[in-house]
């Protein structure tokens, strides 16, 4: 049975997540890799995670759709004022568009009525953004669901909006009891062990996973090793 190794919220550190493939050994000829959503913003490099995200692809790894990506697309393919100021004002965008070149001049607001939203072009972040559009937040796998977020515990997983299972909390790891284990990601760490600073992964015990680590926070990146359980661990130096 191959190893499934799952990584998620790597916001755009990608030389962690490669000393994290690396640490684990990760070979695609052996391996089914899971990525659990949110490639993009507040770290340093979110094209380069979301180019790595598509080579992983390519060679077999199965990338889900986090609530980051879930901003960026509204931001990006609407003209809502709201949608552009929720991502690129509040959530880290702006980090996402300097790692495609872009510079403050270019994605500011301007103070004029009605909104305007900045005029982007780039083929890089063109050919990401049709990437990341087709992405899906969940899948089931070796007996265990993957979701960036979690699942609604009143509603039967296939019948769950998909904006509940890249943003959900509480509602999922206090109150979920079904037979299915969850790996997720979304929360980091130390709000699930209720204890600053632990950003080890969350075994809870109603089945579920929690292994968000808070790599861009100062935290670690993790990556779960299963059905062994096993954990590799980064962090900045």
């Amino acid at each position: 049975m191959k190893r499934i190794l799952a990584i998620s919220d790597i916001h755009g550190e990608i030389d962690l997540l490669e000393q994290l493939l690396k640490k684990a050994n990760y070979d695609p000829e052996h391996d089914q890799l899971i990525l659990l959503g949110d490639y993009v913003d507040r770290g340093p490099n979110a094209l380069a995670v979301v180019e790595k995200a598509i080579e992983l692809q390519r060679e077999g790894a199965i990338i889900l759709n986090g609530n980051h990506e879930d901003m960026m697309i509204k931001a990006l393919t609407t003209d809502d004022e709201r949608s552009w100021k929720h991502w690129a004002v509040r959530n880290g965008g702006d980090q996402t568009l300097e790692s495609y070149g872009f510079t403050m001049q270019d994605y500011a607001i301007q103070s004029e009525s009605p909104f305007i939203k900045p005029t982007l072009h780039d083929a890089t972040l063109t050919k990401h953004l049709q990437f990341i559009q087709k992405l899906q937040p969940l899948v089931k796998y070796g007996g265990y669901v993957f979701v960036h977020a979690g699942i609604d515990p009143k509603i039967p997983i296939e019948e769950t909006d998909p904006y509940r299972l890249m943003w959900i909390r509480d509602d999922f790891f206090e109150h979920y009891e079904g037979d299915h284990t969850i790996i997720f990601g979304h929360t980091p760490t130390p709000n699930l062990h209720k204890e600053k600073g632990n950003f080890t992964v969350y075994f809870g015990k109603n089945r579920i996973i929690g292994i968000d680590g808070g790599a861009v926070y100062g935290g670690q990146l993790n990556c779960l090793v299963l059905p062994t359980m096993d954990v590799y661990s980064v962090r900045k130096e």
